[in-house]
């Protein structure tokens, strides 16, 4: 197993794409609303796709609510953005909690449902005014702690549906000016980081952690967190202390160059234990599985860790009880 991550083009998993599962099998796939189109349309992709990956392999969905949906209306119930939840902490704190995990645990519910192992949520980068809005409305609060305790409580509600959250986008994202989809943002060495590695901190717990693509200079001035053995390291690994699965975000971003498999092997080589590439081009996940060497012990561990730790926190659900209160918190 290659400690990749991958996606694919479109709804239906084509032959190219099944020989390239065959012949080197990564750890995982990731699915986008390009994958997805109806329940019984995507439980034929999931079907084709476990049939395939080898055994402690995951699918994973990007799915935070907001305009983070991968699974939405008409055939998924619509959930609503953190900072809508944030909003309600500030005058109602244990409803504001109790809204995030039932958020987590009704997007868990269909995200099990469908076949997914990994959600990637919650967002834990606190929101700072006058930044760039790829985050916005995707982050919980502008107060350390008020992030800390939603973005808890919401992958709480993540686990209890038994699927695995992942946390990003550690060491924090809450300083970027840019959108590093589009450009590589820097964060200047002046910046206070305190604030978010505090919240990453409070979270230790979690199974999974998303790394950022932000230059800090403070740390490494040289290279963006993802591709820095300071950052996940010194950093992640040191100062937060977390021992989990650490994914890199999804490496066709713009804030990185370079062709895809060397940019996998440099997170990998910095210390990720999986390279995430979303692009779902054919080309590029082939250039990044066939250079890949075969997953380290260490990282395979943590993924068996992560995914007993999802089985054991799995709880008995009432979905209509969920929704119901969903709804009134909402009102």
């Amino acid at each position: 197993m290659k400690p990749a991550i991958i996606g694919l083009s479109g709804p239906d998993l084509t032959q190219p794409e099944a020989d390239l599962l065959a012949a080197h099998p990564p750890a995982g796939v990731i699915l986008f609303r390009r994958n997805i189109e109806t329940p019984i349309r995507l439980s034929r992709l999931v079907g084709d796709l476990r049939e395939r990956l080898p055994p402690g392999a995951v699918l994973m969905v990007d799915h935070e609510g907001g305009r983070v949906a991968r699974l939405g209306p008409p055939h998924w119930r619509a959930h609503p953005p953190a900072a809508t939840v944030g909003a309600l902490y500030d005058t109602a704190p244990e409803d504001a909690r109790r809204l995030a995990w039932l958020t987590g645990a009704l997007i868990g519910l269909d995200c099990k449902k469908a076949g997914f192992d990994v959600v990637c949520a919650p967002v834990l980068d606190v929101h700072t005014p006058g930044t760039t809005q790829a985050i916005g409305d995707r982050a919980y609060h502008t107060d350390p702690a008020a992030v800390a305790t939603l973005g808890q409580a919401m992958a709480e509600g993540l686990l209890a549906a038994g699927v695995q959250p992942v946390a990003k986008h550690a060491p924090g994202h809450g300083h970027a000016t840019q959108d590093s989809h589009h450009d590589l943002p820097r964060v200047p060495a002046h910046a206070d980081l305190a604030p978010e590695i505090t919240v990453f901190r409070a979270c230790i717990g979690l199974p999974w952690m998303m790394t950022a693509h932000l230059l800090y200079e403070s740390l490494d001035p040289h290279r963006p967190g993802t591709l820095s053995p300071i950052v996940l390291d010194g950093v992640i690994r040191g100062a937060i202390g977390f021992d989990g699965v650490l994914v890199s975000d999804d490496l066709a971003m713009h804030a990185l160059t370079g062709p895809p498999a060397l940019r996998a092997r440099a997170a990998l080589e910095a210390g990720c234990d999986l390279a995430l590439h979303c692009s779902g081009a054919l080309q590029d996940s082939t250039e990044i599985l066939v250079s890949l060497p075969h997953i380290a012990p260490g990282a395979a561990a943590r993924m068996a860790r992560a995914r007993n730790h999802a089985a054991s926190s799995r709880l008995q659900l009432d979905r209509p009880t969920l929704e119901a209160d969903q709804d009134a918190l909402l009102a």
